[in-house]
């Protein structure tokens, strides 16, 4: 009797698809899938691919924590006055002059606050403003006709009044005590006695007044220098500076009219010890004047010793 072998019936799992369960075995062969070249269809992902992996959303469109959204908020274009620094940036002396002055009208406390920020002026910018006022006082006489007449003063008379008032103003800057600097104060007189040359001399008397009042508070300001100059060091400042000079020629230009400032200075000179320069000169012109004349006489060297023997 023939023997009945059981063979085992292997069911399928409940779980398992049989579509992606062929029941023919796969062979893989790794000679031929290394061999032969990769197409494109091979990296384009399939239909099943894309169905079964869940789209995920891209990072732009991922909203980003609300720190990150804040931003620097900018004002907009719109039409604004200037900073202040800026304001001051765009104007000129005149006008920045114009503000300083209405506003030290209207608060006279900043007045004093002003002078005393402010740099103290030097010899130089006081020339400067003086010459401009003196530049503009030439430009406006008339073309044509004497620059003495009545008709050209009245011309002038404005400027000539702002620069009489500029030099009365800047003349007591430059004198003792407020300049401690005797070389200070002589130069600034100087280029202000040479300003004065230039006025013009009016055929009026009463216009003349101007001019001469000029040359009064001149004079009274170097007799002042002169003094204290004395005072220092001995007068070296006048005795070696050549300001007798200087002074006796603006005293000839004027007509005589800083006598006193040079009578201060023939003073302390010859208290010094010595002749001042513009003495030592006239004394050489006389020596010259003297052998002159015995040369044409024939009478030089009479009066010198007779040597007897070897030189």
């Amino acid at each position: 009797m023939s023997s009945i072998v059981a063979t085992p019936v292997h069911f399928p799992h409940q779980h398992q698809n049989p579509r992606l369960s062929p029941s023919h075995p796969m062979s893989y062969n790794a000679t031929s899938s290394t061999g032969r070249k990769r197409k494109a269809e091979d990296d384009e992902p399939r239909a099943d691919d894309r169905m079964s992996t869940s789209p995920s959303p891209s990072l732009h469109h991922r909203p980003l924590p609300a720190q990150r959204l804040t931003k620097r908020l900018r004002p907009g274009t719109t039409g604004r006055p200037l900073p202040l620094p800026r304001l001051l940036e765009t104007l000129d002396t005149d006008s920045l002059r114009g503000i300083l002055q209405t506003i030290c009208q209207r608060h006279p406390g900043l007045g004093s606050e002003i002078e005393q920020t402010a740099p103290r002026p030097t010899v130089s910018s006081a020339l400067a403003v003086l010459k401009s006022y003196d530049t503009a006082l030439q430009a406006a006489f008339p073309f044509g006709g004497s620059p003495a007449s009545d008709y050209a003063y009245n011309r002038v008379r404005p400027a000539l009044i702002n620069l009489l008032e500029a030099l009365s103003d800047f003349t007591p800057n430059f004198l003792p005590p407020n300049e401690p600097q005797v070389s200070q104060s002589l130069s600034f007189l100087d280029s202000a006695t040479d300003i004065i040359h230039h006025l013009p001399d009016w055929s009026t008397f009463q216009h003349r007044l101007h001019k001469q009042n000029a040359y009064e508070e001149i004079s009274k300001a170097w007799t002042l220098v002169i003094k204290e100059a004395a005072k220092r060091a001995g007068g070296i400042h006048i005795q070696y500076g050549g300001w007798d000079q200087k002074l006796t020629k603006h005293n000839q230009q004027s007509g005589g009219k800083l006598q006193e400032a040079i009578d201060e200075m023939s003073k302390h000179l010859g208290w010094m010890g010595g002749p001042s320069t513009a003495q030592q000169h006239d004394g050489w012109n006389d020596d010259l004047t003297s052998v002159r004349q015995e040369l044409l006489s024939g009478t030089y060297g009479s009066n010198l010793p007779v040597h007897v023997g070897p030189w």
